[in-house]
């Protein structure tokens, strides 16, 4: 059955009588906002939410808030004529990817799934020995997440200690618009600290950066240490930021010493890069099937067989601080 709603309150009773697979909401409405709307019901009947955002810094906050009381997933509010049909076009893959993946019911906010054992894929591409410098031989660490990934990246950076030895690079399909605002909240959420990329900036243990919405983000081994190069990237290229791309350059500026974890999203973005990664002796994780909003992009990696090892949400930081 399907159904509409005028209003947050609206569509809180409608998700109570229709018992809806997936609910859009837009942030902004009267009587009761969607922010409000979302909490109430991932507290009575979780379900799959697909938030609708004002492409600005406000509407950047109060996305993520969203996400954080349960929402699943959002998408930019667009008004223009020229751009509608794209905007329906995406507003149609994402719900039947979502529809697609991951359990029948959407677990509230911060709950842990079901429990399920390590899995390890059969890798199929062949390794040089892996070179081990410090700690755990780790100098960079990629994190790439699409659909579902701002509250899966979440997890995992708040999951890792203040004293974590190795730089974290977080690469997530965001507008630009969105990327400053999502740092700065992880910011304030990891014992790590956290700031969107600029050109030039270093990774330096102790600190992560985001890469910014609209751009490549490329790791660069210079005389004074790692750094990341932001730039336009090509239009060729279907995503920007691009797991691919920084998996890729990061597989070429330091080989065994990089690791790439790939988490939830929709597509294969990042299966290529990881493949490069692996090549050059550098370590793959991917997150499981079970935790993953949709499970696209780590299960693009795992077919390849370069994920050493495949994890639930829950379990990825914990294991990245014994290997690290």
């Amino acid at each position: 059955m399907v159904g509409e709603a005028a209003n947050g309150e609206e569509a809180l009773q409608l998700a109570r009588t229709l018992n809806p697979d997936l609910i859009t909401m837009d942030v902004a409405m009267p009587v009761m906002d969607g922010i409000a709307a979302v909490r109430h019901i991932m507290d009575e009947r979780p379900t799959r939410i697909i938030m609708f955002s004002a492409l600005t810094q406000e509407g950047a906050k109060s996305t993520l808030e969203a996400l954080d009381a349960g929402a699943v997933d959002f998408l930019p509010k667009i008004s223009s004529r020229e751009q509608m049909g794209s905007s329906a076009a995406q507003l149609r893959e994402r719900v039947l990817a979502i529809a697609a993946s991951g359990p029948a019911e959407a677990r509230p906010a911060g709950a842990r799934p079901a429990p399920v054992p390590p899995q390890r894929s059969a890798p199929s591409v062949a390794r040089p020995t892996r070179r081990r410098n410090g700690r755990g031989g780790l100098r960079l660490l990629v994190i790439g997440a699409s659909t579902g990934g701002p509250m899966a990246v979440q997890k995992v950076l708040a999951g890792l200690p203040a004293d974590f030895p190795v730089p974290v690079l977080v690469v997530i399909h965001m507008p630009g618009s969105f990327t400053a605002t999502y740092a700065e909240r992880l910011d304030g959420l990891s014992p790590l600290r956290v700031s969107e990329a600029k050109d030039g900036a270093r990774l330096e243990v102790g600190s992560v950066l985001v890469a910014p919405g609209g751009f490549q983000t490329r790791v660069v081994q210079e005389p004074e240490g790692l750094a990341v190069r932001v730039s336009k990237g090509g239009a060729d290229q279907l995503y920007h930021p691009s797991v691919d791309v920084t998996l890729a350059s990061a597989s070429q500026a330091l080989g065994g010493d990089a690791m790439g974890v790939v988490l939830t999203g929709m597509g294969s973005d990042g299966a290529n890069g990881a493949a490069a990664l692996a090549r050059s002796g550098g370590t793959v994780w991917a997150q499981d099937r079970d935790s993953c909003v949709v499970y696209g992009m780590p299960r693009a990696v795992a077919e390849a067989g370069v994920a050493e090892r495949i994890l639930p949400l829950d379990d990825i930081a914990a294991q990245l601080v014994e290997v690290a």
